[in-house]
């Protein structure tokens, strides 16, 4: 104990009582570091031993100071009634009540700063959380809703989507063919960077794409490399993330996102460039489908130095595919969706 730093080896007497019933005897009171030694005066023999911290006095501001090993020790008292003596107690028991003092409020504010940090850690991680998960549950229908509410929002920049009988039936045929049995294609009049995959399935492409090719096979492209440029899941997330916490939980509780939700993300869709698959895996996808590649890449790269993979890598350069996507009837009537 540092608070006994000017009492070692301080002795004085006392009168010591073993038990309440028990004789006093006259003993010698002895402060050690950390304990307190009665020692018989004739023997200089020990006669008990108590330890500094628990010592308590059972008469505060009385003298002679009467002493006990500790509340639950109280049968075995020691009346001292050496000042210096009781001094040096009453230092310890100062020092121990301040140092139990200290230590429970650094663990107090270790326990707030822990607590704080969890809180914040959750603050911050817990919103994301959600929101991922809301968009990894969704089921397909949900998924669907989500990219026509996507898809209205964006008719907004690009125009109403094209709905002429004629060119949509040609889209609903093509559509299980080159996306898979659940996809549904849309056309809208503005350009929209090539064609776009929403979430549930939903892929929208400009009308540019239909007007100025002299056949399907560049649209037709677009379309399998929005299919293998994003994952549905991935876009379901970038779409709840966009509506929102309070979104999210909606969409978790209730099953539908709120009807503003999509509101900007089309036009934020469109303020970036359309991503591209790997070359490799786009490819082998065009070949299994009876594709070429040259005309997908001369609408990225008329000049076709920036896609010389792509054309040199092309399934067909030599030799045209087997049958034609389209027959010239489907492919005027799809040249003429948005018409009327």
């Amino acid at each position: 104990m540092t608070a006994l730093t000017d009492f070692q080896r301080l002795e004085a007497q006392g009168s010591w009582r073993s038990a309440p019933d028990a004789p006093l005897r006259e003993v010698i009171v002895s402060v050690g570091e950390a304990t307190l030694v009665l020692s018989d005066p004739k023997t200089d023999r020990p006669l008990s031993h108590w330890s500094l911290p628990a010592v308590v006095q059972l008469n505060p501001g009385n003298m002679p100071a009467i002493y006990a090993p500790g509340l639950e020790g109280a049968d075995e008292t020691v009346a001292i009634d050496d000042p210096l003596m009781i001094q040096a107690i009453t230092r310890v028991q100062g020092a121990v009540a301040s140092h139990r003092a200290h230590r429970g409020r650094l663990r107090g504010g270790l326990i707030v700063l822990a607590i704080l940090a969890a809180l914040g850690w959750l603050a911050f991680w817990l919103p994301g959380a959600l929101v991922t998960h809301a968009a990894r549950i969704a089921p397909p229908a949900q998924a669907r809703d989500m990219g026509m509410a996507i898809l209205a929002d964006l008719e907004r920049e690009a125009g109403a989507v094209c709905r002429r009988n004629s060119g949509q039936a040609v889209l609903d045929w093509l559509a299980p063919q080159l996306l898979g049995a659940e996809a549904a294609i849309r056309v809208v009049p503005g350009p929209v960077g090539g064609a776009r995959r929403l979430p549930g399935q939903v892929y929208v492409m400009g009308s540019d794409l239909l007007r100025t090719a002299p056949g399907p096979e560049a649209a037709a492209a677009h379309l399998i490399a929005a299919k293998l440029a994003s994952a549905d899941e991935m876009l379901r997330q970038a779409a709840v993330h966009h509506a929102g916490l309070l979104a999210s939980l909606r969409l978790m509780t209730l099953g539908h996102l709120p009807a503003d939700a999509m509101q900007g993300f089309g036009a934020m869709l469109l303020r970036e460039p359309a991503p591209r698959p790997d070359d490799t895996d786009f490819l082998e996808a065009l070949a299994e489908r009876g594709i070429p590649a040259e005309p997908y890449a001369r609408t990225i790269d008329p000049t076709g130095q920036s896609v010389i993979p792509l054309i040199e890598g092309d399934p067909f350069r030599n030799t045209p595919p087997a049958r034609p996507l389209l027959t010239d009837e489907q492919w005027l009537a799809l040249q003429q969706i948005c018409a009327g």
